[in-house]
């Protein structure tokens, strides 16, 4: 039988009740981290099995070269880990001018796909970093699902194959690309059978002799002699000197609860942005789906783009800090801005100066995690290492040439990234591990789900079902297929300009939430898992 593997209808999925929870963006990840879990692993062990499997059952989203962050709570208190990678060392302005040339600006040229778009790739660094600290079982159990898989073989879920299909026009020319994603000369089918031998190869050699294999090992010799092969700069100095770093986050509150996110050179900081501006609103005197409430936080999340574009970079770069931009009295100034009568096109303000997945998991110890690992553009930057199938991810993409922006590409230094996690916490105690997927999608989805969930009391499923917007880099705005036509008319004749567009699995985003029922963990959680994938929220 040759089925029609589309579903025409709109899919409710309820929300999962349990101690111990795992909930991702495929089923085969989510049970890899359930089996972990029942084998006496906590939480970090869950969502370092997780991470590997999705490196195989999901890699038109992520791989082993791709970048990840985290927020765990443990020991009481919230850590953050940045597992993104810098430039290699050879990369500056010049370098991509005299490779590229200059365009109409007269700013260097930088290609989104390629070798000459992928930094240190940091995500087995960061699966190390997270095991080493927290970790209970051996490193090794953690990749025993991946390997299986890759050996075996993983049969494509509907969305995977979907946008498997569409970027096959742009990479299979790419260094490696073909062989590893192209075993019969095209893009695998709904239901057919993948096996990525090179990976199961890879990820073998790491359970045996650790993650820093990756970086200094026969791993990273392969991958700088691909790069050489094929016109990259990596090295494998580039490569021995990366480490992730552990972070603070930094927080906004929102009605009475404490929003977390990592700090930059993620764009987390935008989430917190359009929440300060929001809590200056009363949303409740509106109904929930509104004109008036979507007009409001559209126009909120428009003031903090304008903000994270002009100033977010790598922190060492930026020219205000994150808690200049959060400050108070400044988000009170913005809100001001706000007409609820017209739609805006805002600048940045001046603060006073001085493709990816996402899976979150929780035991019932209440150690909880929030984590998110992405290649960037779906397979990221196109190229393979073939003897390892490490598909690289293509972060250098995310820098400027402007050499008047805090985010000019430089050697060593980390680009602007999208990738987010976040984390509730109320009077100091874990309530939410979440995140959304999705490009500049995932500060919106954060904002849009939260503002359901405390403003609304919409249970987390719903609030992740619920039909969604998107602001573009131009502001434009683009609408869900399923969006109410009565409420896109009014937000149009307000002057916003919309598009409504079907293609959930990037625009749109898909989020994972787990929400802790009580102070007690052994109350459990309930977990939401987006339906605009093929996931899953699974537990015991």
């Amino acid at each position: 039988m040759t089925f029609n593997w589309h579903n025409p209808y709109r899919m409710v999925r309820t929300p999962v009740f349990a101690r111990n929870v795992v909930s991702t963006s495929h089923p085969l990840a989510a049970q890899a981290g359930h089996r972990v879990l029942l084998d006496g692993g906590n939480a970090v062990d869950a969502a370092i099995a997780t991470a590997a499997t999705l490196t195989i059952v999901e890699p038109v989203s992520n791989g082993l070269g791709s970048d990840a962050f985290a927020l765990v709570w443990a020991d009481g208190q919230l850590h953050g880990l940045n597992a993104s990678g810098p430039a290699p060392s050879a990369w500056d302005v010049n370098y991509f001018r005299q490779r590229y040339g200059e365009d109409a600006q007269g700013l260097a040229r930088r290609p989104e796909r390629g070798w000459d778009a992928v930094t240190v790739p940091g995500a087995i660094a960061g699966w190390d970093a997270l095991h080493r600290r927290f970790g209970k079982l051996p490193f090794s159990r953690l990749l025993e699902s991946a390997i299986e898989l890759a050996e075996r073989g993983v049969t494509l879920a509907p969305m995977v194959a979907r946008k498997w299909q569409a970027a096959v026009p742009a990479l299979e020319n790419q260094p490696g690309f073909a062989q590893a994603f192209m075993p019969a000369k095209r893009a695998p089918h709904t239901g057919e059978l993948f096996r990525f031998p090179a990976a199961a190869k890879a990820l073998r050699l790491l359970a045996d002799q650790g993650a820093r294999a990756f970086y200094e090992g026969e791993i990273a010799d392969a991958t700088v002699r691909w790069a050489q092969k094929n016109g990259g700069s990596l090295t494998l100095t580039d490569l021995a000197q990366y480490q992730p770093e552990w972070v603070t986050p930094i927080s906004q509150r929102y009605r009475g609860y404490d929003v977390h996110e990592l700090p930059p050179n993620g764009q987390g900081i935008a989430a917190l942005i359009a929440l300060g501006i929001l809590e200056q609103f009363d949303l409740t005197a509106f109904e929930l789906d509104s004109v008036e409430a979507q007009h409001l936080q559209i126009e909120a999340m428009k003031l903090a783009f304008a903000d994270v574009y002009r100033y977010v970079a790598d922190p060492t770069s930026m020219e205000v800090t994150p808690e200049q931009m959060l400050e108070r009295g400044y988000l009170q100034q913005r809100a001001a801005q706000i007409d609820m009568t017209r739609a805006s096109t805002p600048t940045a303000g001046l603060p006073r100066s001085g493709g990816t997945v996402y899976l979150t998991t929780a035991d019932e110890h209440g150690m909880m995690v929030s984590f998110i690992q992405s290649n960037y553009m779906g397979f990221g930057s196109g190229v393979v290492v073939p003897a390892f199938g490490i598909s690289l991810q293509n972060r250098g993409a995310g820098f400027s040439s402007d050499p008047r922006s805090a985010n000019v590409v430089q050697p060593g230094k980390r680009p602007f990234h999208t990738i987010i996690p976040a984390f509730l916490t109320k009077d100091g105690q874990p309530q939410m591990s979440f995140g959304v997927m999705g490009g500049d999608m995932q500060p919106q989805g954060h904002v849009q789900t939260l503002v359901r969930m405390l403003d609304y009391q919409q249970q987390p499923q719903a609030a992740c079902d619920a039909p969604r917007w998107k602001l573009n880099r131009d502001f434009s705005l683009d609408l869900e297929s399923h969006f109410d036509p009565q409420v896109a008319a009014q937000l149009q004749a307000r002057g916003q300009r919309l598009h409504t567009i079907d293609d959930a699995y990037m625009d749109f985003g898909a989020g994972q939430f787990i929400w802790r029922l009580s102070d007690d963990a052994h109350h459990g959680y309930v977990a939401a898992s987006d339906s605009r994938r093929d996931g899953q929220a699974i537990g015991f």
